[in-house]
């Protein structure tokens, strides 16, 4: 699959990353270079973030969305290509219709099947997961046998709203390890606006039976969750949740969940 984040480059280099040029198309361009529909030819392109495509160049993503074919920047040979294309944005492209600054037609060609994820702020039970899974692949980045967490920094983890979704917690936790150094991640390895209600930490008597609750109530919802996406098969849920059968048994046991 090639992907394209079509956020990421200034609107003028856009078209020539998307559709290619040729030779002499611009200073610099001393010789023709393919664009990523091209590459993509028999395949499928991802277009990431496409609520941020200018509106000129959504059109010429119409002509190849009907047209299978396309000028590259500075050409006068059309370029034919079969593409699929899958495209994602956290805009309301349907408001940006109304506002004339996604193209009505665009959205309709765009719009055949469509999936909306929930921010994680709605999908609270799949937090622990994604902490885990996620720090398990900073730990592989960072040749390190495991990268721990500890309780109250978890609290808190599991208690932000991640505005910025899933791009936001792996910031948050690629920050943590960084600044950790191997240690178990602490509230004070967190970004600071994490911070921001440690100045008014309970005494560890007050908070520890409540934060013992609230671990064990996210546990049993990872288990539960992870359940549920394995149907049910515990070898399949113990690997997703990182623990050997035997120990998603005994937690199975203790927050009575039941399995076959």
């Amino acid at each position: 699959m090639v992907k394209v984040n079509c956020a990421a480059l200034p609107d003028n280099l856009l078209e020539s990353e998307m559709f290619g040029y040729v030779k002499g198309a611009f200073t610099g361009a001393d010789r023709d270079k393919p664009g990523r529909f091209q590459e993509a030819d028999g395949g499928t392109i991802f277009l990431d973030e496409i609520g941020d495509m200018p509106v000129a160049l959504q059109a010429k993503l119409l002509r190849v969305l009907e047209d299978k074919e396309f000028y590259p920047l500075g050409g006068r040979r059309v370029v034919k290509v079969d593409v699929r294309i899958i495209s994602a944005t956290n805009r309301g492209l349907c408001d940006m219709v109304k506002e004339k600054t996604f193209r009505e037609d665009l959205y309709y060609r765009l719009n055949v099947m469509r999936l909306s994820i929930p921010a994680l702020a709605e999908r609270r039970s799949d937090l622990p997961l994604l902490i885990s899974h996620i720090m398990k692949r900073l730990a592989i980045a960072r040749k390190l046998e495991a990268l721990k967490i500890t309780g109250p920094a978890m609290e808190i983890l599991l208690n932000h709203d991640y505005p910025g979704n899933v791009r936001e917690m792996e910031n948050i936790l690629e920050h943590a390890a960084i600044i950790c150094r191997g240690e178990e991640i602490a509230p004070r390895h967190l970004p600071l606006y994490l911070q921001k209600d440690e100045k008014r930490e309970p005494s560890p008597e007050t908070c520890a039976p409540t934060l013992e609750k609230s671990m064990d109530d996210h546990e049993k919802s990872a288990i539960s969750g992870a359940l549920e996406n394995c149907r049910g098969n515990r070898g399949k849920a113990a690997r997703l949740l990182g623990m050997d059968r035997s120990t998603l048994w005994r937690k199975m046991k203790k927050h009575g969940i039941a399995g076959d």
